[in-house]
């Protein structure tokens, strides 16, 4: 690791503000996309009943 000096907390925690934003915006697409998949599917469930 190299040696940050005394800008290792700002380095650091904006790292760690990175990563958690990235993780939070892959948990809400995967969210999002189940859902959708779910609507879609009762959408084609009332398709096939309606004819």
């Amino acid at each position: 690791m190299p040696e940050l000096g005394k800008y290792a907390f700002a380095v650091l925690s904006s790292y760690g503000i990175s990563v958690a934003i990235l993780a939070a915006l892959c948990a809400l697409s995967l969210m999002r996309a189940r859902r959708m998949r779910h609507e879609l599917a009762v959408l084609e469930q009332r398709m096939r009943r309606n004819g």
